[in-house]
């Protein structure tokens, strides 16, 4: 007997630095190697249309009910504070603000920010670790022209010491 284990998963971002992600899994026996690329090729199609069709169906937003990010108001910063479910991040609240900031100050689109966060690092901005908000962080810096692309930021100008 061969057993063949496949799986399709999807995240996609949503409003309010929020995403969803949807996953199929399933395992068959095969009595013949010889099966394997056609059923590999039918399971394939069979999980991605399971996956597609299921995340189709958004559920709860955080922004939806004003517990997202950015578009409350709270005296002060103007966000409303964070719901403990919806709104946990992993980075450190500062970086948390200043994403937040740089975000709503330039009009970035929180999806292509969020986007660019599982681009760079395969998790949401919400997700992303201290080193890793920084990283993001220094991105949008670059993106905003308020920094020099790291790249650049140590070099000498003219090559004078």
């Amino acid at each position: 007997m061969i057993t063949l284990e496949t799986n399709y998963s999807k995240k996609i971002g949503l409003p309010g630095y929020s995403s969803h992600q949807f996953s199929v899994s399933l395992k068959t026996e095969l009595t013949d190697v010889s099966q394997v690329q056609q059923e590999s090729t039918r399971l394939y199609g069979l999980l991605q249309q399971s996956v597609d069709n299921s995340i189709q169906q958004v559920g709860f937003l955080p922004g939806n009910n004003g517990n997202g990010n950015g578009n409350g108001s709270k005296p002060g910063n103007g966000h409303q504070a964070p719901s403990p479910e919806t709104d946990r991040w992993n980075c450190s609240v500062n970086q948390q603000e200043l994403i937040i900031k740089l975000t709503d100050e330039h009009k970035l689109d929180k999806n292509q920010v969020d986007q660019l966060a599982i681009d760079r690092f395969g998790v949401g901005v919400k997700k992303l670790n201290k080193l890793q908000a920084s990283g993001l962080i220094d991105e949008l810096l670059v993106q905003t022209g308020q920094s020099k692309p790291r790249s650049q930021r140590f070099q000498k100008a003219g090559g004078a010491r």
